[in-house]
């Protein structure tokens, strides 16, 4: 077993409040306190030069430039960075790395938009990383799908106050270990991503679950995390599936309540909990959602 400790960047502690207060007028004309959720514009910096602006809560915003650096794979492990230091007074993140700025210049040359809310640019040298990507599952509980996801119910707080927001959790196969909200559903990512390399979390029994749609860039970064299955509660893109098949994350979508589509990977679930039949005539619950 290799003993060898990891060291960890510098980073600062500038996390935000998560909502404010508005005065705003309701239907009545009445004069009511509406918590409104927080955006800010956040610009990354590496080695001096300029990576990206995220629009971003700013509620972790340390970890969301680590996993925003590791999923975009300027960086490759944690102990390539040297420190993380977040300044709100001028909206920006300086990281200084151990990897020279001619290998930063090759990353940024080529990128593909991609329907991403937030970022929208997946670096070319991360889809030639995955033709490499096959990631092994066990069997997985229809019954502990449903556990998770009444747990997961409860955890949108900033959602429920003031909307505007998506939520990503992390979990295990009885608990939610990470859960994070953001303005967009790939910072949400990136940020539990950071948070996975800080604490030194394990990824390969690992659960991850988001609110926002299954694109392809959302499987590829839980294939590059190395998560074996991704839950949503939204839908699928094509392409979203063509990589999960081409990765072999397991995939479900439309999971809310007793009801989930499992997309790819339907030998790794275990159906032990199967909810009673629905009426012949009953309305379609997937289409209204």
């Amino acid at each position: 077993m290799d003993n060898t400790e990891i060291k960890k960047p510098q980073i600062s502690n500038a996390k935000r409040p998560r909502t404010s207060k508005i005065k705003v007028r309701d239907e009545h004309n009445d004069e009511r306190e509406f918590p409104v959720t927080g955006e800010l514009p956040l610009t990354i910096y590496v080695n001096k030069k300029e990576v990206v602006t995220l629009m971003t809560l700013g509620h972790y915003p340390e970890s969301l430039v680590i996993g925003y650096l590791r999923n975009q794979g300027f960086i490759k492990k944690i102990d390539d960075l040297v420190s993380v230091q977040v300044d709100w007074d001028v909206n920006s993140a300086v990281v200084q790395t151990t990897n020279q700025n001619q290998k930063l210049n090759n990353e940024l040359t080529h990128k593909i938009v991609t329907s991403g809310c937030g970022q929208g640019t997946t670096f070319s040298g991360i889809w030639d990383d995955l033709k490499n990507k096959k990631l092994q599952s066990k069997q997985i509980k229809q019954s502990t799908i449903y556990k998770l996801l009444k747990l997961l119910h409860d955890k949108n707080e900033i959602y429920r106050q003031s909307g505007a927001v998506h939520g990503c959790a992390l979990c295990d196969k009885e608990k939610i270990i990470d859960f994070v909200e953001d303005v967009g559903r790939h910072n949400a990512v990136d940020a539990i991503a950071g948070n996975m390399w800080l604490d030194d979390i394990e990824s390969t029994d690992k659960i991850f679950y988001t609110t926002g749609r299954l694109t392809s860039e959302m499987v590829i970064k839980v294939a590059q995390m190395e998560i074996p299955y991704l839950i949503s509660r939204s839908g699928i893109t094509e392409m979203g599936l063509t990589v999960a098949q081409e990765t072999g994350v397991t995939l479900m979508g439309r999971a809310k309540g007793k009801h989930f589509l499992v997309y790819n990977g339907s030998e790794n679930i275990e159906f032990d909990d199967k909810p009673e039949p629905r009426p012949v005539n009953a309305p379609d619950i997937w289409k209204r959602r």
